[in-house]
């Protein structure tokens, strides 16, 4: 199967500033994938050229189709969650299910209910009457009951508590994604996605800096804590990062043999978040 989601040269300007500069990448059907980037980065910019949202420059296809001229039939098969979950402050729980019944080919009722069952919501409840987590949930309800294959999620636990975040990410693993399905997620709280990825790409300043999966991840990069009279030696193997961690300086290496790191000192893979400050600054925070 072609990808899902596929870009050559996708650019976006904003006036003087590029927003998105140039990038190339595929996402392969049935995966979850991290679109990971600080604020500015173009990472919100390249989900809405996804999802049509906005014009661009080069080529994009999203499930085959151009999202600049057929965001109609691309729509049936994406849905979206936004940072900002927006509903009408009158909305009923019941209404809500109403119309997304009327207007979408794919939506299940018997699944949203089924889900929405299962939360504090009840069918008279107002919108109005919700907390932030709450209106998430029901966000999550009425998408998961679409039978899309793209899910694209633009910080969707922003302003929400631990407890809903992670209710979140394993109702999603359970009652959502599948191997006809694919994901793919902005966030700044990675460690909450890391265990659900199977893809990762950085983005900084619109480029796409690293883009691998997490297999490929695990076998390049290794952290290794390396004990005082190893250092020169480390050194000497140009670790791309490091810091100092009770005494013993933890080094990021890009490439290098775990077998040999490992007479260095302790190794291990790093963690996402880790990863990422070494790659957005070159230095861990």
């Amino acid at each position: 199967m072609s990808a899902v989601l596929s870009a050559r040269g996708l650019t976006k300007r904003y006036g003087k500033r590029t927003a998105v500069d140039g990038i190339d990448f595929e996402v392969p059907a049935g995966r979850i994938v991290g679109l990971i980037g600080p604020n500015g980065s173009g990472k919100t910019t390249t989900l809405k050229a996804a999802l049509g949202l906005i014009d661009f420059d080069g080529q994009l296809s999203v499930m085959g189709y151009d999202p600049r001229t057929q965001r109609d039939d691309l729509m049936k098969d994406v849905c979206f969650i936004a940072d900002v979950a927006i509903l009408p402050r009158w909305l009923r729980v019941k209404d809500a299910v109403d119309f997304v019944e009327g207007v979408h080919p794919r939506f299940n009722r018997a699944r949203a209910e089924k889900y929405i069952a299962n939360t504090k919501l009840k069918p008279n409840m107002k919108v109005k009457e919700m907390s932030k987590g709450m209106i998430v949930q029901l966000h999550l309800a009425l998408v998961m009951a679409i039978d899309a294959k793209l899910l694209v999620l633009d910080e969707p636990t922003l302003g929400l508590d631990i407890m809903y975040r992670k209710q979140f990410y394993q109702n999603l693993l359970e009652d959502y994604f599948d191997e006809q399905k694919t994901i793919v997620i902005t966030t700044h709280q990675v460690e909450e996605v890391e265990h659900i990825l199977t893809d990762l790409m950085f983005i900084r300043d619109g480029k796409i800096v690293l883009a691998a999966t997490m297999e490929e991840i695990g076998e390049r990069y290794t952290e290794v804590m390396v004990p005082a009279d190893k250092v020169g030696a480390a050194n000497a193997l140009a670790p791309i990062d490091q810091r100092n961690v009770f005494g013993k300086a933890v080094m990021l290496f890009d490439g290098v043999s775990r077998a040999q790191l490992a007479q260095l000192g302790e190794t291990r893979n790093p963690s996402v978040a880790d990863l990422f400050v070494a790659t957005m600054k070159g230095t861990y925070a």
